[in-house]
């Protein structure tokens, strides 16, 4: 496979990525304007990729060091323009960062779009953690996706290794979505029909999985069969942050050989969690720290596709090391994404203990036609959810559809502080999975005035109207 971007690598003494157009002194007010700064600190473009020997065009979000994404530490701002030197109008989202404007994401109500060869100017901080940038249209199927990582104090002397999870087909967008909404069936060659759910001993129909067939998975825009090999030294630690930005899929973590914990979801800090492996829904995070023996070895980092055998990955290696041929299909297939792992997490700094100002119930829904509502209604018929600035919200997720969905709300990171109507005090995320006959409460403090989308992140159902809007007045 050819012209993928180098596996980024970073400690706090590398120098960043985007340095020029961070931290810098350019301010600009709150509104779009035109280029400005002479190096946008990040640019859109069109560019090819070889994937299983074949070219596909697809875009790329590169700093200003030519290199994707954005790379920096905690407190420094983005700051600078972001030019559109692609060949269509864009929608840009800075995914996980709360720090930025309502008015400085296209992806919200009367957003609008860049047009092409159009600059945006910003300036906010970027949050801590591990976060990314991607488009709110069918173009995220095309790889417009990239890092958006702030490293936090904490980062002193460790290997952190950036992995980006895709999805990826040589048919278009457009095709997929029609090929599902004309289709008249969900189900595909990953997973398929996965059988009927069990709730309290109900039989509760049946639940599927993986609804677009894909060309091939990627890691770093590569597959198993040429992965990414990053050097890492004997008796080091490792920082992975892992970063799922498939359209359609979900994902379990594993790192066979190596012993792995969490310590980071949606880019916010957790207790240390172990496990064998790790549900990674479509827009979540999760950095797991992992210690190579002394006596070094080449280990695998996999990502298989959740009730399916296919993997995706890279492999970390010290010098010298044998590395073997791996396979892109796994012995069995993988689980379905649930909700256990999630059961066990706790955030190192969880929301004040208050009494919430506001309750929602969230009702997810199917319809004939490829069509997913919240609350009956899907985007374009929606009715907002209307809160006051400060205000302690919590909204509960009913899910009586056929598949799993991923739950953004833009803006904000919210605590989960119920499954399945037992409370407790879960981590801190701006995605979480609700999967199919199991409620998901989820708390936050309503501080960023403005209107901000909550959705569902499989990229086909949002497009299919699961769609909706918080407005903080």
């Amino acid at each position: 496979m050819k012209h993928h971007p180098s596996t980024v690598i970073l400690n706090r003494r590398t120098l960043l990525a985007s340095a020029a157009g961070l931290g810098g002194a350019f301010v600009t007010s709150a509104s779009w304007s035109p280029a400005l700064a002479a190096t946008p600190i990040l640019t859109v473009a069109s560019r090819t990729l070889e994937v299983n020997k074949r070219a596909a065009t697809v875009f790329s979000a590169l700093g200003a060091t030519g290199k994707p994404g954005i790379l920096a530490q905690a407190g420094d701002r983005f700051s600078g323009d972001v030019l559109n030197s692609s060949r269509e109008p864009l929608q840009m989202h800075w995914h996980g960062q709360i720090n930025a404007p309502a008015n400085q994401d296209r992806a919200r109500p009367q957003g609008g779009e860049l047009g092409i060869g159009k600059a945006d100017a910003h300036d906010f901080e970027l949050t801590s953690g591990t976060h990314w940038l991607h488009s709110h249209s069918l173009s995220e199927q095309q790889l417009l996706a990239a890092p958006m990582v702030a490293l936090g104090n904490d980062a002193d002397n460790i290997q952190n290794v950036v992995v980006m999870l895709h999805d990826f087909a040589f048919r278009s967008p457009q095709d997929i979505l029609a090929e599902l909404t004309e289709g008249g069936s969900h189900a595909s060659s990953g997973g398929g029909m996965m059988g009927k759910m069990m709730t309290g001993g109900m039989m509760m129909g049946m639940t599927h999985t993986n609804d677009v067939k894909y060309d091939a998975y990627l890691a770093n825009d590569r597959t198993l069969d040429d992965p990414q090999v990053v050097s890492v030294e004997k008796g080091s630690a490792v920082r992975l942050r892992i970063i799922n930005g498939g359209t359609a899929t979900a994902f379990f973590i594993s790192t066979p050989g190596l012993k792995s914990r969490c310590i980071a979801v949606d880019g916010s800090s957790c207790l240390p969690n172990e496990q064998a492996a790790y549900p990674l829904s479509q827009g979540q995070r999760i950095d797991l720290m992992v210690d190579v023996p002394q006596l070094g070895g080449a280990f695998p980092v996999l990502a298989q596709v959740e009730a399916a055998q296919f993997l995706t990955g890279i492999i970390l290696a010290t010098a010298g090391a044998s590395i073997a041929k791996l396979s892109a299909t796994a012995d069995k297939p993988q689980l379905v994404t649930d909700l256990a792992f999630e059961t066990q997490l706790q955030a190192t700094k969880p929301l004040t203990d208050k009494p919430a100002d506001r309750a929602f119930m969230i009702m997810l829904g199917e319809e004939p036609g490829y069509r997913w509502t919240i609350n009956g209604r899907v985007h374009g018929e929606h009715q907002p959810f209307d809160v006051r600035q400060g205000e302690r919200v919590e909204m509960t997720f009913m899910n009586p559809t056929s598949m799993m969905h991923p739950m953004h709300l833009h803006g904000h990171h919210f605590q989960v502080v119920a499954i399945g109507g037992q409370r407790f005090s879960g981590a801190m995320r701006d995605t979480i999975i609700v999967p199919a006959h199991n409620p998901v409460t989820v708390a936050f403090d309503a501080n960023l005035q403005g209107s901000w989308f909550l959705h569902c992140h499989h990229l086909y159902h949002m497009a299919g109207g699961m769609m909706t809007e918080l407005r903080i007045a």
